[in-house]
C-alpha cells in the first residue's frame, strides 16, 4: 500500500470531518440563537431579559453585525454593528415593558444551506414565528436569513444576522386556544 495515497485520504478525510462539525455547530448555534430570542424564554435559570440578552450576547464575535434589510426591514430594524450596539438592539426588544406585552413568539427554522470554507461560513434559512399579544392580537411573520459565522479562539460565533421579511400576516384575533405563560421544558 502507497503511503502517500493513505495520507492524502486521510487528510481528504479530517477535511470532511471538520466541514461536518462545522455545519453541525453552526446549525447548533442559529436554533440556540432563536431558541433565546422565543417567548416565554424556554432556557431555564434566565430569570430576566438582562440575563437572556448576554446568552444572546455570547452567541456573537465582537465585530458581529445585525440588521434588517429590504423594504420592510430597512426602516423597522436599521443596523447593529459591534457589541455595543447590538446589545442596544437586543434591549430594545426586551429591555422595556411592552404594551401590549408580547405572550408568545416562537421561531421555526426551514430551508437550510451552510456552506463553510475554513474558518468562516455562511447560513440561509427561512424562518416562521407567530407572534400573540396581551391585547388579543396575533400575527404570523416570516423572514429569510442570510449570516455569517467564524471561528474564533476555536469556537463559531456568529459575525452577521441578515433577516429580510418574506411577509407578515394578520392572524384571527385570540388565535391561539393555549399558550403558555412560562416555559417549564428545561426545568430539571
Amino acid at each position: 500500500m502507497n503511503p502517500t495515497i493513505d495520507e492524502t485520504t486521510i487528510a481528504t478525510l479530517i477535511k470532511r470531518v471538520e466541514v461536518l462539525e462545522a455545519e453541525a455547530e453552526i446549525r447548533r448555534i442559529q436554533a440556540r440563537y432563536m431558541f433565546l430570542c422565543d417567548t416565554p424564554c424556554p432556557e431555564f435559570g434566565v430569570g430576566d431579559d438582562a440575563h437572556r440578552i448576554d446568552l444572546i450576547m455570547d452567541l456573537y464575535t465582537e465585530d458581529a453585525v445585525w440588521e434588517g434589510v429590504g423594504e420592510y426591514y430597512d426602516d423597522q430594524f436599521g443596523r447593529a454593528e459591534g457589541t455595543a450596539e447590538l446589545r442596544r438592539h437586543f434591549e430594545g426588544f426586551w429591555g422595556e415593558k411592552q404594551d401590549p406585552a408580547l405572550l408568545l413568539n416562537a421561531h421555526y427554522l426551514t430551508s437550510e444551506q451552510i456552506h463553510v470554507v475554513g474558518e468562516e461560513a455562511t447560513g440561509q434559512w427561512i424562518h416562521m414565528q407567530p407572534w400573540l399579544f396581551s391585547d388579543g392580537r396575533s400575527l404570523l411573520r416570516s423572514s429569510r436569513l442570510n449570516n455569517a459565522f467564524r471561528k474564533t479562539d476555536g469556537v463559531w460565533k456568529i459575525t452577521r444576522t441578515r433577516t429580510e421579511n418574506v411577509f407578515i400576516a394578520a392572524l384571527p384575533e385570540h388565535f391561539a386556544e393555549s399558550h403558555p405563560s412560562a416555559s417549564v421544558l428545561m426545568r430539571p
